[in-house]
């Protein structure tokens, strides 16, 4: 009798095929989760140095598209009143012990918020993947009890201001969240930072991040955990909130 595998087997290929998931299609259903077209929150950034002592600092944001966002700085009191805007590549800082406000763009886009694992385009951040990156399923593997997508993402040729031109990332496969990120340097070796999402909430038809871990490798400290307290989406945002005027308001 012959052997029918090899038929079984190239029989049953175009089904696995269709099986494997189409890497673009996750990442533009992971920015369907992740980016907001306008949105309002408080937030508590935990802070914990290398002794294990904790810094907290609460802030509120608004954002509008992918571009324009504020955060405002709420406590401890020393840190009160801070803000800051972003509008397109440049993010402005006002600082009200001072009564100034300044630039920051360019390389100091990357450096540490205060004192945190978060830089300030991580602060900030509501861009697409899926215009910035290319990426490649590498796997599957079980994280936090969840079954996820591998990825490898590469920033797109032709983009060169970003801040991590490699990142593989663990994606949840109901939610599409990216729970786990290890974000490289362009040579795809060296590692910069790492990220987990730590517990999610739904809003709605929408699974979102409800606690953010952050590890600069850099940094000696423990990390930065980053708690969403409360979110809104869709909100309607004064555009004079946007405004450099407004920072001294």
């Amino acid at each position: 009798m012959r052997n029918l595998l090899p038929y079984l087997f190239l029989g049953a290929m175009p089904a696995m095929l269709m099986a494997q998931p189409d890497a673009a299609e996750i990442l533009r259903k992971i920015d369907k989760q992740m980016v907001t077209e306008s949105a309002e929150a408080t937030a508590t950034m935990v802070i914990t140095n290398r002794r294990g002592r904790e810094t907290r600092i609460t802030s509120r944001s608004w954002s509008k598209g992918e571009t324009t966002s504020l955060v405002e700085y709420l406590s401890p009191a020393r840190e009160k009143g801070v803000k800051m805007l972003r509008l397109e590549d440049v993010l402005w800082m006002y600082t009200p012990q001072a009564d100034r406000v300044i630039q920051i763009s360019g390389h100091m886009l990357r450096q540490s918020v205060s004192g945190s694992d978060l830089s300030y385009e991580d602060m900030v951040d509501n861009g697409k993947l899926l215009d910035l990156y290319d990426a490649a399923v590498v796997g599957e593997e079980v994280f936090m009890d969840r079954s996820c997508y591998v990825l490898r993402l590469r920033v797109k040729e032709g983009i060169e201001d970003v801040a991590y031109a490699q990142r593989k990332v663990w994606v949840d496969k109901t939610r599409y969240l990216p729970l786990k990120e290890e974000r490289y340097a362009k040579n795809g070796t060296t590692l910069l930072k790492n990220f987990e999402i730590r517990s999610v909430m739904k809003i709605a038809d929408r699974w979102y991040p409800k606690e953010m871990f952050f590890k600069d490798v850099m940094a000696k400290g423990q990390g930065t955990l980053y708690i969403i307290e409360d979110i809104k989406f869709g909100v309607d945002i004064p555009e004079y909130m946007f405004t450099k005027a407004a920072l001294r308001e």
